[in-house]
Formats: C-alpha cells, structure tokens, sequence
C-alpha cells in the first residue's frame, strides 16, 4: 500500500473542513421561551404601562353599578354593562352563560349596646345569615374567646348573645369564627352570635363574609362587629361588668335567580379550540363597591386583552376573560363554568385567577406539571423588570378550582397582599385602595403570561392530559 503523505498546511486545511463539517452536524441550542419573546413581552409591558385605562375602567364600572350581590339587579346591570363594553372592544365569543344563583338579601339591620350604657354599635350580618324576630333580640353578652372557650363554659351560653373574639391570625383560622360561629353558639344554647371582625386591621368598620348553618342545629342570627367594638365589650366583660345589646336583622333567603358568568375571547389565529382562560369574579358583597373585591380582578384581564388587541397580536391559541358569578356566597359560577365547558377541558391549557386585590403584582403561584412550571418559571424572567417575575409552586383560586380538580393546570395572581384584609369584605372597598400604576402592572403581568403560553409553538400541557 503506497504511503500517503501530506504537508502541514494541508494537514490544518483538512482538519479545518472537517471541523467546519463537524459543527455544522451538531444541533444548534434551543432558544428558550423567555429569549424568543422578550422584544413582545416589553412591547406588551410599555404598552400596558402607558396610562390609566384598566383604574378608570374598574372606577367607572364599580361607580356605575355600585355594589353586586348574587341575585341583585346591580349584578346583572353590571354584567348587561360588560357585555357591551367586551363587544365594543372588538373582543370575539362575547357572552353570558346562564347560571342560577343564591340571592340573599340583608334588609335592615343594627346593633345597640343597652348597658352598661346605650351606644350604636357598627355591624354587618354575615352572608346567609336569618334574621331575628321584628322586635329584635336584647340579651346579656357571653364573651368567649375561642371555639375551646366556648365548649368549656358552653353552661354561661344559653339565652344570651356569644360574642367571639378571637383575634386576627390569618384568614383561615380567624375565619372559622364567622364560617362556623353561629353553629357553635347555638350548640351552647346562644340566642344569637357575634365576632370580632376577621380583618387585622380597622377603623371601625366591620366585615361581612359568608357563614354556614348545620342541619342538626337550630340556626340564630349572625353578624359581625368592628374589632374596636368587640374589644371594647370583651374588657367591660373581663372588669365584671354586664353588657346587654340588642340586635336587629331582617335578613332573608330568597328563591334562586338566574345569574350568568360573563366572557370575551381573542381567537387563536392556528388552534382555536386549545384555551387559556384567566379572569376574577364579577359579584361581590353588598358593602362597599367590590372594586379591590374583585372588579379589579376582572378588569385587569380584560385589559390584558385589550392590550394584546392594540398591539395587533393575535395568538396561536385562545385567550379567554371570565368575570365568574357568585363566588362570594355560592361558588355557582365556578361550577357553572366547568359543568358547561367540560368536554372541552382536555383543551384548556392553563386556567389564571386574579381575586386577590390589583395591588403590586409580585408573580404566579402554580398547580400543574413539573415540566409547565420550569417552562412558566422561564417566562417570568420577562415580568422581573416590573418585579412579577416570581413563579413558585402551589397556586390556583376559587373559581377555576373545579376545573383544577378535573386537570386543568391552575395559576393565582400573587400581590403584595399586605393591606387586602384591611378593606375586605368592607363599605371601604372603593376604587381609591387601588393604585393606578399597580393596577396596570397587574394587567402587564397577565397579559405576559398568557400571551406567551397561548402563542408558543409547544402546548404547557400535553395533549390527553
């Protein structure tokens, strides 16, 4: 075999082709999701950012209409008013899905210490709660500190008012009190219940909230107090003095009323019928204007489309904004929603609720696969220029909880919720607890999100899942 031999020079042009060849062969890295749409995602946030429209947009809407218990014509007049505004907006698919609703209706009510002086007390009767006899109910108050205060001197409790006082925790612990009171105290034999509000923060303003009754119990009257109030009555208890109030309700239970959840899409351009869906619920109590609770909620994904809407993007797959109904006091519309749209729940990617006030956005928390969250992890990278960008694990919301449970993976808007207890549930819920630059972060940090997962060419969740 002749030998071969080459000189230096083409020895380096051979190993340099065969480099070139080399690295042509090997795959070139994959761009991740937040590089592929970081110039559209800063588009999005300037283009969000740039005025007040979704703080007027919540003003206008809660000024208009006022307060929307389940079951009011505010409620419906409200939703009649979405309805219009969503097709103005050029928004596709606008409508309202029928739901039939609780309607509880609160009437007139008060609350007057008798002694050891005469004094107004502020109150609110709990959502669901009976009223008392016309002529009211006057009795001694029993101060108990907890459910186990109660259960130990439940003897003291028969034919007076209990009035728990515990304390502000957080919003699951001190909740119990005005969820379940009302059974407790009856149990004990009370004539009817109170609580210190469940709020760690007041200017004698109380806070209504639903409560439950027990079938095997009789049911009593139930309201709230400002925590000045509860806490005042509490130490005039502790110093040995009576205190008797009386407490008048005329709160009553309706028959159910037709409700609906009211929606708006921007169409996918490729995979119509694959759906993200985010939103907030449309009702609130009937205190207050519900603008924090949860107006805002609703109004800031509406204007996440309005935004995608004036940049011309239309994405591949399916953006749709519910305002969900009767969350407050019945959870009907979540229901509804899933009920309606249960064959199609293989193809809603991703579900996002906003019911935590439009403060300053802080990011996502999520309920789903790993692999959705490392990718959802990549696409807050975007938000970090308005501090949104934190995406952690555990998160979803009451409305898109039923289908969460049937699959769908599920986010939560997470805010700097440190002032959200203070007007909840409250006659303080007004637009002005708002600011109009948090509001418009809250809108930049949806519309982000769930542009990139509705328009990227990879499914969050696979197919059949």
């Amino acid at each position: 075999m002749p030998i071969v031999r080459f000189s230096a020079r083409r020895h380096h042009r051979v190993l340099a082709a065969a480099c070139a060849v080399a690295l042509v062969a090997l795959p070139l890295p994959a761009q991740s999701v937040a590089s592929r749409y970081k110039a559209v995602a800063d588009r999005i946030i300037a283009e969000s950012m740039r005025d007040s429209a979704a703080w007027n947009r919540v003003a206008l809407l809660t000024e208009t209409h006022g307060h929307r218990l389940s079951g009011s014509p505010q409620l419906e007049r409200a939703i009649d008013w979405i309805i219009a505004r969503m097709k103005e907006d050029g928004l596709d698919n606008v409508k309202g899905e029928p739901v039939m609703v609780p309607r509880w209706v609160r009437g007139e009510e008060s609350a007057e210490m008798i002694l050891p002086r005469r004094a107004p007390l502020p109150m609110l009767g709990l959502g669901g709660s009976i009223g008392t006899p016309a002529s009211g109910i006057t009795a001694e108050v029993m101060v108990a500190s907890s459910f186990a205060d109660l259960e130990k001197r439940a003897s003291e409790a028969k034919g007076k008012i209990v009035l728990f006082t515990f304390p502000w925790t957080n919003y699951g612990e001190t909740g119990a009190y005005r969820r379940q009171g009302a059974i407790a105290a009856a149990k004990a034999g009370a004539l009817a219940s109170l609580i210190r509000s469940v709020t760690p923060y007041s200017m004698r303003t109380p806070h209504t909230g639903s409560m439950a009754y027990d079938t095997t119990v009789r049911k009593i009257p139930h309201a709230a107090l400002a925590p000045e109030d509860a806490d005042m009555i509490a130490r005039m208890v502790a110093r040995g003095e009576k205190v008797v109030v009386k407490l008048t309700m005329s709160a009553q239970t309706l028959p159910d009323v037709q409700s609906r959840n009211v929606m708006g899409e921007i169409r996918g351009s490729q995979f119509p019928d694959e759906v993200i869906v985010m939103g907030g619920h449309i009702d609130s109590w009937d205190v207050g204007r519900g603008a924090m609770d949860d107006a805002g909620g609703v109004v800031a994904a509406w204007e996440a489309l309005r935004v995608l809407k004036r940049l011309g993007l239309t994405p591949k797959r399916t953006i749709r904004v519910v305002g969900w109904t009767n969350e407050e006091n019945g959870m009907r519309g979540g229901n509804a929603y899933r009920d309606a749209h249960k064959a199609e729940l293989d193809n809603h990617l991703l579900a996002i609720e906003s019911d935590g006030g439009v403060f300053k956005p802080l990011g996502f928390g999520f309920t789903g696969p790993d692999a959705a969250f490392a990718t959802l992890r990549d696409i807050g990278k975007l938000l970090d220029p308005i501090g949104a960008g934190q995406i952690t694990k555990g998160g979803g919301g009451a409305d898109i909880g039923p289908i969460m449970a049937l699959g769908v993976p599920g986010m939560g808007l997470n805010v700097d919720d440190s002032r959200y207890f203070w007007f909840h549930h409250t006659d303080a819920d007004t637009v002005d607890k708002l600011d109009p630059r948090e509001v418009a972060q809250c809108v930049a940090t949806l519309a982000v999100m769930t542009y990139i997962v509705a328009d990227m060419p990879e499914r969050l969740r696979p197919a059949g899942r």
